[in-house]
């Protein structure tokens, strides 16, 4: 690799509130569910609703799950994802120990967030002030989607269109189908069976997204569903030890299906006892699973008649997550 030009890794994941009240969730939630990509409803209805009712309603109830995941030291997505870029950086600056043992590579690794503290216009602008010319912007969502990545990259191109000294970017797509981030699930999944057993079945549960979204063209479904099938292929799993459904839905529109919530009621009644479950589109343990998946999702299976209902955590900063994040953004980089 040429050592004349500085290089930077971006990490970019959704965001979070600053903290677990109605204020701090509303300070989220306002600029996210704004962004057209998330929300493509015309603005002079969608805002007054927004601002309104939704947010007025919603914040109280989303800041009451949030306090029950809440860390010591705050949001978990903020708390894994700077576990990720301390673990990353350690990687690529040569200073990671035994099996994490660094490459000398020299790159610094930047955090920055969609929505939120940590824009991404100021973490591009911090890397620049430290001398990058070259920066590799890495969206943590493994599938992409015009409602995660793509916002992503609309704030770096706002970012430069502003700028007069622009540094030369390489924007990651998505990684759904890399090897390294394939295996490292695979090794999650496995070492769950190694120290919990193996259930009947193995669900996979994805975030969902408006079907409409689809059908114009977003290729997430597409994305989601090579997942599971590489994923199951490298597991050994048949098809019927698999299940493949999304969840976290918002409003009245249909959204990818199945839904995780029906499907798990399904499941219970279809005489299912036990399952295995992970989420694969999420980089960090954050909300959605640590409350929705995690708690809320077990009642569900329960009630319904399920009996053993085991979450897999997600990648966070397991060891062969690190290596895969430095594979797909080793490959943008400048030789």
């Amino acid at each position: 690799m040429c050592n004349m030009t500085k290089q930077s890794i971006l990490l970019v994941n959704l965001g979070t509130p600053d903290s677990a009240t109605p204020a701090g969730v509303k300070a989220f939630l306002r600029p996210f569910l704004s962004d057209t990509r998330v929300v493509n409803i015309p603005r002079l209805f969608w805002l007054p609703l927004l601002n309104g009712v939704i947010l007025p309603l919603r914040c109280k109830r989303v800041a009451k799950a949030y306090q029950s995941i809440w860390f010591d030291d705050g949001s978990p997505l903020l708390h894994y994802s700077l576990l990720q870029q301390k673990a990353l950086s350690a990687l690529f600056e040569g200073t990671g120990q035994g099996k994490e043992q660094g490459t000398g590579q020299g790159v610094q690794v930047e955090l920055a967030m969609t929505y939120g503290e940590r824009s991404i216009k100021n973490a591009i602008k911090k890397l620049q002030q430290a001398g990058t010319e070259h920066i590799v912007v890495l969206p943590l969502f493994p599938q992409y989607s015009s409602t995660t990545t793509a916002p992503v990259f609309d704030q770096v191109a706002n970012y430069l269109q502003a700028t007069i000294d622009v540094p030369s970017v390489s924007l990651v797509k998505h990684y759904h189908n890399n090897d390294a981030y394939i295996e490292a699930l695979a090794l999650s999944v496995e070492r769950h069976w190694a120290e919990k057993g193996r259930a009947e079945k193995l669900l996979l549960s994805y975030h969902g997204i408006p079907k409409f979204l689809v059908e114009k063209g977003d290729i997430y479904a597409d994305h989601c569903v090579e997942t599971t099938a590489l994923l199951c292929a490298r597991l050994g799993l048949t098809e019927d030890q698999v299940v493949h459904c999304y969840q976290s839905r918002f409003g009245k529109a249909e959204w990818l299906q199945p839904y995780t919530n029906e499907t798990l009621v399904k499941l219970a009644e279809n005489g299912t006892k036990s399952l295995d479950v992970i989420a694969p589109a999420f980089a960090v343990d954050c909300l959605e699973t640590l409350e929705e998946m995690a708690i809320e999702n077990k009642e569900v299976f329960v009630e319904a008649g399920g009996e053993d209902y085991r979450f897999i955590a997600c990648l966070n900063d397991d060891e062969a997550h690190i290596r895969a994040l430095h594979a797909v953004a080793s490959e943008y980089l400048r030789r």
